[in-house]
């Protein structure tokens, strides 16, 4: 309510109200200034409002006092009850956990005022979920009520929490939520076998690495605390079987480590060990977590493959054996109970098996063809053993024989060799070291043998020295040796080797006489040396040469025709259309030799003259008209000719018939002066070339050539 001091209460003053609210949710009588609410108020909507009031005089509607401002506050009742805004809740605690384990804290929010009265102030409780779990009537915090809880037992729990404010006294107003719990899974059972004995049945065939069983050990934990590993105890017919676990089933697979056999033995017992990967120490008390169980294989007979004596048969054999010799027999047997007859046959599948048979009762190979050793060195085939009662079991194995090698090739020198002996060789000088080789598959210590055959060891100019290591030397016997007698010689050589029969040949090495310094380094030969295994006879080399300068005569016959040809082609005179016809008969070219070459370049530089037109070569001007004066009846024959030559001895166009080149220029001078023999007043024969017989080896050739070699036959050996 509203009052001015000035109104009397007569009706002259008028009240007026403005600010937050005036007029819609606030209301003022202006006679008596009664403020009115309008509309119903939330404080948790707006808590207060601010108004202005004022009183006017009614007649004049001036102000009678100042303008006033007042605050209009809203009081709060609890007409709000709690709310969980992140409510539902999920929560996870450990199974096994102690009493008190904190679970999860859940939080109210009231918006009524908390300053005014118990409208805001909340306390928890649980409706539903006792007695496992319990709640802090303040703080909302949720712990476990009851010891080892187990998930195994019970894993999913549903809470259902009320938050009542007013001090949950009665009628506060309350709200709920729910809290959904799980129990997460801890290491707090060891692994079981559902029964302590398994029984297996696997073929005798099963292959090795092959899984033949599984059993499995029971968990009731989750997730990696339910992890099995499984274990063979050491025992018999642990050393046959392996045992995995498979990651998705966690089942223990049985796998076969090594064949089986039902004729040697048809029981295997042994015992497995289950137990958890990850433990947790905090249940060791309850006790190990493993288990055992024992399994019992039972082997069953199978119809089984001929099983051969040996993984691999390896056989020797001579070349040229025979057909028909026996190398060698496979065997093999039937080891099933009903023991049935084996039969043998080549596995075929390529043309070498045909060298071969071999006997389908007995298992003997034979040969088939004749062998030979430096053809093929080895044999590798299939032989395939069946059984008479089923043949479609079989069972295969490798052959391999090795043809053994017969001593039928002689030894020869492994190499073509480019002998030399100089000419002032001296005795026992070794001029070549030789080795052989054979063609035959050596057996090992065997050696070469080198000698000189009968006929050659009387005077020989050579010998053979072996060295008894597979290798000889040949040496010279002379003291000294002349290339004008005799340039080349021939040296046959015996080599025998130490297999059984004994194989020898008879090799000849070329010994080609040269020109030596006195060091022994050659400086002329005029043939090389080679080795020849047949030497060729001295009517071949003399047809052969003759065949070669027949040749080398008809080429250089057919050069000097063309030539000839040509020559005659380009003397030949031709026919000028011109008022001169000129004909050279020198041996140049005329002319022709200008257009090649500047001629000009020869002329003496002295007596050129500089603005002379040049009449030895074209020149390149342009063509002048010729002005011909008509002829008068009267003009004499000569002043004609006279005016035509005239004309053309002015005419630059004209070619240039009358050029005179000079050759006798040799230039300036030269430091090495002339080089022509012209002018020598002595001969070759007036020459003394003794002096190059100084000079040393490297112009020895040079002095023979420009000397006279004394010829001493004593010398000549």
């Amino acid at each position: 309510k509203l009052h001015s001091d000035l109104d009397k209460g007569v009706g002259t003053v008028k009240y007026t109200l403005s600010g937050d609210g005036a007029g819609t949710v606030f209301t003022i009588d202006e006679t008596t200034g009664d403020i009115h609410a309008i509309k119903s108020l939330d404080r948790e909507e707006k808590p207060f409002y601010t108004l202005r009031a004022q009183a006017v005089d009614v007649d004049t509607k001036k102000p009678l006092e100042p303008e006033s401002e007042f605050i209009i506050k809203v009081q709060d009742i609890n007409d709000n009850e709690p709310k969980f805004l992140d409510g539902p809740y999920v929560a996870s605690v450990p199974e096994m956990s102690p009493v008190g384990a904190y679970v999860l804290q859940v939080k109210a929010t009231d918006a009524d005022d908390p300053t005014y009265g118990n409208s805001a102030r909340v306390v928890y409780s649980i409706l539903q979920g006792q007695p496992y779990f319990s709640i802090d009537p303040k703080t909302g915090v949720i712990r476990t009520a009851l010891p080892n809880m187990d998930r195994e037992v019970k894993e999913q729990y549903q809470v259902l929490i009320q938050a009542k404010d007013m001090g949950g006294q009665l009628g506060g107003l309350a709200g709920t939520t729910t809290v959904n719990i799980t129990l997460t899974d801890v290491n707090d059972n060891p692994p079981r076998f559902p029964k302590s004995i398994f029984h297996l049945k696997v073929p005798e065939t099963s292959h090795v690495g092959s899984a033949i069983g599984r059993i499995r050990a029971v968990d009731p934990d989750f997730g990696k605390n339910a992890e099995i590993e499984y274990n063979i105890v050491p025992g018999d017919g642990g050393n046959l079987f392996d045992i995995t676990t498979d990651e998705y089933t966690q089942e223990g697979v049985i796998k076969l480590k090594k064949p089986l056999d039902f004729e040697t033995k048809k029981a295997y017992t042994f015992k497995v060990e289950a137990s958890n990967l990850h433990l947790d120490h905090r249940f060791h008390s309850v006790g190990p977590f493993k288990d055992t169980a024992t399994v019992k294989i039972n082997v069953l007979d199978m119809d089984e493959p001929p099983v051969f004596s040996k993984p691999m048969y390896t056989m020797e054999v001579y070349e040229d054996t025979p057909v028909g010799t026996i190398i060698g027999a496979v065997t093999a047997q039937d080891l099933d109970a009903g023991s049935s007859s084996v039969r043998y046959f080549m596995d075929w599948k390529n043309d070498v098996d045909s060298y071969f048979t071999i006997d389908a009762t007995e298992g003997t190979i034979a040969t088939n063809e004749l062998l030979d050793r430096e053809s093929t060195a080895q044999y590798n085939f299939s032989i395939i053993a069946s059984k008479v009662s089923n043949p479609l079991l079989t069972s295969k194995v490798n052959v391999i024989i090795n043809v053994l090698d017969v001593n039928e090739f002689p030894p020869e020198i492994s190499v073509p060799y480019e002998t030399s002996v100089c000419e002032n060789a001296k005795p026992g000088q070794v001029i070549q070291t030789i080795t052989a080789a054979d063609k035959d598959l050596s057996p090992a210590g065997q050696r070469f043998s080198f000698k000189l055959p009968s006929e050659a060891s009387n005077k020989p100019n050579f010998t053979v020295h072996d060295y008894r290591n597979n290798t000889a030397g040949i040496e010279a016997r002379r003291n000294g040796y002349s290339r004008r007698q005799q340039e080349l010689y021939f040296l046959p050589v015996v080599i025998e080797d130490s297999s059984y029969p004994v194989q020898s040949s008879t090799n000849t090495l070329t010994i080609r006489v040269c020109r030596c310094d006195s060091d022994g380094t050659i400086q002329s030969c005029n043939v090389e040396a080679i080795f020849l295994p047949v030497g060729l006879s001295t009517g071949a080399l003399i047809a052969i040469l003759l065949c070669i300068v027949i040749l080398l005569v008809i080429v250089v016959l057919y050069v000097a025709l063309r030539r000839q040809k040509k020559k005659d082609t380009l003397m030949t005179s031709k026919e000028d259309i011109r008022d001169n016809v000129i004909h050279y008969d020198d041996e140049g070219g005329g002319e022709e030799d200008t257009q090649a070459f500047d001629i000009g370049a020869l002329r003496n530089p002295k007596v050129i003259e500089d603005n002379k037109i040049r009449r030895d070569i074209k020149p390149d001007t342009l063509r002048f008209t010729r002005h011909r004066p008509p002829a008068e009846d009267n003009t004499d024959i000569r002043d004609f000719i006279n005016q035509r030559l005239q004309e053309n001895d002015v005419d630059p166009s004209a070619p240039p018939y009358d050029s005179l080149a000079t050759y006798a220029y040799e230039g300036n001078g030269s430091v090495a002066e002339s080089l022509s023999s012209i002018d020598s007043l002595t001969t070759e024969a007036d020459q003394d070339y003794d002096y190059l017989s100084d000079w040393g080896p490297r112009f020895k050739i040079l002095a023979d050539m420009f000397g006279e070699e004394s010829y001493n036959p004593d010398k000549v050996t």
